[in-house]
């Protein structure tokens, strides 16, 4: 009987540089689904890779010095390596730079364009370079592109369109029909009532601003924009081809059982790609799932901020798998997780040092104290074994019904519970004590014939999510992963089997004080480089605005500036950009919103001395009425900075 087919990929990684864990944090996710669904019987494709074309990657090997191939071929090197080193199983690392793709890409475009799906027109809009997308004015929040809230430039130029409304009544029926398409739920509600439901607007698909590309063929100086290069990456990884003589790969896997993606790129894979498939009349995938992020602190990781974590300096301090742990366990199934150097020690000494490894380590010992390592079911039945017995064998369905949704961090909590109920059954059968009485010699046997057992069956669920703890554990106890089928049965221990002299310690208890001081001179390391790059950059660097239209000194009086005094601040519930501050200024208080949210918390706003555009036409922003502006100044990486006075003046005075 041949497997059922399972295919799972991620989102192709971005090659502008070295990803931090939270981009890490993707692949070992889908790493411990694609593992699972091995262990269930499935005949997984797994697949991952580098997205490579672009005008972002174009301006930095520009930067650099280097050619574009030159610098998207050391970038996903690095990337490749960090995904090996976290030891994922993918089957496939494609990169958009690869000839197979390259050539279906050119193949897709032109077969698009002859059905009249694609036609050529000229896009003026509003563009943001380092998302690489076009929006209108009404799409932008607080003036800034809604994906990133960086500035936005205008543009104007020649391009390819994908006409996305000819199938959005098609794709609201099937995301309405289809349940189980998008999730988590609140995806599929953003999707729908922000985009969806308002109507789509066409989708540039070629540009001829920049040259790093895939040509399009029948067109010269057109390059196939980035999206409808990087998103078909999932069919012609296993041999789509335009022309009608796929693969067998193609045939077997498609479509795909899951697209685990970032949750800020949910729109490109639940708008843009099933139009793109729709358009191809291939059938849609069956679910696309947007995780939330890993964040550093309170706050998004950040190469600017100097608050990233790497994959490779985790490993360094904990161990692979106590990295792959940590990710997985601690990432909530919608809200973001929150990562820090004080819960990844507490996690590794409390969980996998006391709870997992402590375990295994007693139960071996006294297997060599008691009986030179051989472990034995002499069928002794005591109190408490029904209980153990029940949990053990009961894991395997809890864990498939968790997997089921997705939730990956409950799953291995219902593993690391048959740990600790292990642990609870040598403090309740206390071997130590039987081991005194003769009598008891073969109720001892039992009992340590159990806990092999149980930890047996524990490691084999557990080899999903830390592999190489699972194999150190099988080979301590001289055995190997129990089939998922007999994982709800107890007994498949071989009974006499002899295990290892000398056990190894699984996971070392970590000094909280020696790891912070270690983590504080490698991220003051990390911080000071960022510095200097910063500071490199601010000599060299001006900002150059486009100018306005000259205005007249009467224009200025018109306007009427006067420092205020921040008494209260909150969060705006509606928006994801704005803080709605309470304003002194004389004898009155304006409430004033502004889209700062990102730069500054409503805590540290308080009390600071600010400049204000006084006499503004009062506004709502988000349904909150704003009776003024704060003045802050941009840098050029679209960073603000309330602009405040260089000496403590008093609320009200005038700005002249």
């Amino acid at each position: 009987m041949s497997k059922k087919p399972y295919y799972i990929t991620t989102a192709i990684t971005y090659t502008s540089g070295k990803p931090h864990i939270g981009n890490t944090y993707e692949i070992i996710l889908a790493d411990s689904i694609a593992r699972y669904k091995r262990m269930e019987g499935y005949d997984v494709f797994f697949q991952t890779g580098t997205d490579e074309h672009g005008q972002k990657v174009e301006l930095k090997a520009e930067e650099k010095g280097v050619t574009p191939k030159e610098f998207v071929d050391d970038v996903a090197g690095e990337i490749k390596r960090i995904w090996d080193l976290m030891n994922t199983s993918y089957d496939r690392f494609i990169r958009t730079t690869d000839e197979d793709h390259e050539k279906q890409v050119q193949k897709i475009f032109k077969k698009l364009y002859e059905q009249g799906d694609i036609y050529k027109g000229e896009y003026e809009g509003l563009y943001c370079t380092p998302c690489e997308s076009f929006f209108t004015e009404s799409q932008l929040v607080d003036g800034k592109c809604p994906d990133c809230g960086r500035p936005v430039q205008p543009a104007k130029e020649e391009a390819y369109f994908l006409k996305l409304s000819k199938y959005a009544d098609r794709l609201i029926e099937h995301i309405n029909t289809h349940p189980e398409f998008i999730q988590p739920e609140s995806r599929k509600n953003e999707m729908m009532n922000n985009f969806l439901l308002p109507g789509l607007q066409d989708l540039c698909v070629s540009r001829t601003s920049f040259s790093w590309g895939i040509p399009v063929d029948f067109d010269e100086g057109h390059i196939v924009y980035v999206w409808l290069d990087a998103l078909t990456n999932y069919i012609t990884g296993i041999g789509y081809d335009c022309d009608g003589n796929s693969s067998d790969k193609f045939n077997k896997f498609w479509p795909a059982d899951l697209h685990l993606i970032g949750k800020d790129i949910i729109r490109f894979h639940t708008i843009y790609w099933p139009i793109i498939l729709m358009a191809l009349d291939l059938p849609l995938p069956k679910q696309v799932f947007g995780h939330p992020w890993l964040l550093q602190g309170d706050g998004k990781m950040s190469k600017s901020k100097g608050n990233v974590l790497y994959a490779d300096d985790l490993v360094d301090f904990f161990g692979v798998d106590a990295v792959r742990y940590f990710v997985l366990h601690e990432m909530p199934f919608e809200r973001d997780g929150v990562i820090s150097w004080e819960l990844m020690i507490e996690r590794m000494n409390s969980d996998l040092a006391n709870i997992l490894g402590n375990l295994v380590n007693r139960t071996i010992s006294m297997s060599n104290k008691y009986f030179g390592g051989i472990v034995e079911d002499k069928g002794v039945v005591g109190d408490y074994d029904d209980d153990l017995k029940a949990v053990v064998t009961g894991t395997r369905d809890k864990v498939a019904e968790k997997m089921a949704d997705l939730r990956v961090a409950d799953s291995m909590t219902e593993i690391f519970n048959l740990f600790r109920r292990c642990n609870r059954y040598i403090d309740e059968t206390m071997p130590w004590v039987l081991a005194k009485d003769e009598a008891s010699k073969d109720r001892l046997a039992t009992v340590l014939y159990n806990l092999v057992e149980g930890i047996t069956i524990g490691a084999s669920l557990l080899s999903p999510y830390m592999p190489e703890t699972s194999e150190k554990i099988f080979a301590q106890l001289n055995t190997s992963m129990v089939e998922f089928d007999n994982l709800a049965t107890f007994g498949n221990y071989k009974s006499g089997t002899k295990v290892t002299e000398k056990p190894q310690i699984l996971f070392a208890r970590l000094d909280e004080k020696e790891v912070m001081e270690k983590a504080k001179v490698l991220m003051e390391k990390q911080a000071a480089s960022v510095k200097a790059a910063n500071a490199a950059v601010e000599e060299d660097t001006v900002i150059d605005i486009e100018p306005k239209d000259e205005i007249t000194f009467d224009d200025f009086t018109k306007m009427q500036f006067q420092v205020g005094e921040i008494i209260a601040c909150e969060e705006v519930k509606k928006s994801k950009k704005l803080l709605c501050s309470q304003v002194k200024i004389g004898s009155q208080v304006k409430q004033i919103v502004s889209g700062i949210k990102a730069y500054y918390k409503p805590e540290d706003m308080v009390g600071k001395k600010v400049m204000v555009l006084v006499n503004l036409k009062p506004a709502k922003l988000a349904g909150v009425l704003s009776e003024g502006m704060l003045l802050c100044a941009e840098n050029d990486k679209g960073e603000l900075a309330l602009v405040t006075p260089d000496k403590d003046m008093p609320a009200g005075a005038e700005i002249c």
